[in-house]
């Protein structure tokens, strides 16, 4: 049987074809795919040290210069990878379908947050998603721990990010009101 007739026979999900990739390949292609995605939404709407928007707001004492982001986030989806790739790994059934369901969610609020707040330069609703965001990032890491409760501890750095930029996010909407 070819390849693509074996692709295309009842039955076949693609997740198999990736759970068969040996650990290490999975896992470094979560941790490319991720960045690369995330990446891309960063760069929607100028980077911040681009953005004449940006530049203009008046910043909270606690912003963290701008290189520091964008070594935080690498971080991050790097850690967001590896945890992507275990899950991928994980025994299929319920738990894990959950899990990563949510993570997969709690990703596409991440995604959307850059071009909500850079480009389309609101504030408001920029905080508005990042709250939603924390929830369903808590939401996946309690799933998480349902599948590997060692798991869900790799996702406690990226929960603590997403509460200080949600306390960042405040605080620019504070101190400039009618951007």
């Amino acid at each position: 049987m070819s390849t693509p007739e074996r692709l295309l026979r009842p039955g076949w999900r693609a997740g198999d074809a990736v759970r068969r990739l040996p650990g290490w390949a999975l896992t470094l292609l979560a941790v490319l795919t991720l960045n690369a995605m995330g990446g891309a939404s960063a760069l929607v709407g100028d980077p911040p040290t681009a953005n004449a928007w940006y530049q203009a707001l008046e910043l909270p004492r606690l912003q963290p210069p701008g290189w520091a982001f964008g070594l935080a986030w690498t971080l991050l989806y790097s850690l967001l990878g590896f945890v992507l790739a275990r899950l991928l790994m994980a025994p299929p059934g319920p738990a894990q379908r959950r899990a990563f369901g949510l993570f997969g969610l709690q990703f596409a609020l991440n995604l959307a947050w850059s071009p909500l707040f850079f480009a389309a330069q609101a504030i408001a609703a920029a905080l508005l998603l990042l709250g939603l965001l924390l929830g369903a990032a808590v939401a996946a890491t309690r799933a998480i721990g349902r599948v590997d409760r060692h798991l869900a501890w790799a996702m406690v750095p990226y929960l603590v990010w997403l509460g200080y930029a949600l306390a960042l996010n405040w605080r620019l909407l504070l101190l400039n009101p009618g951007a």
